[in-house]
């Protein structure tokens, strides 16, 4: 059975609060262009580059530093926490 709140899931909820509806697509995108994997494979190891790629897009969405620091903050927590995979 799969999982109801996955990793991938966990990750567009944080994505929706800076890009809204187009989040999903958003991830999506990015786990399978840069990361060669369908998005239901996400795995914790894989968030560094995932966040890496996203940071660079993100920065190019919006000229605020802050809230490009506070998104990549919140994904890079996620990244470190064990409750959810």
């Amino acid at each position: 059975m799969r999982n109801k709140y996955s990793l991938r899931d966990q990750v567009i909820e944080i994505t929706t609060d800076y890009l809204g509806p187009a989040s999903q697509r958003f991830v999506d995108r990015q786990i399978t262009a840069h990361l060669g994997k369908a998005p239901e494979e996400l795995k914790r190891s894989d968030i560094p580059k995932l966040i890496a790629w996203m940071e660079a897009v993100v920065s190019l969405l919006t000229h605020d530093d802050e809230i490009v620091k506070e998104y990549i903050n919140k994904l890079t927590n996620l990244a470190g926490s064990t409750q959810r995979s």
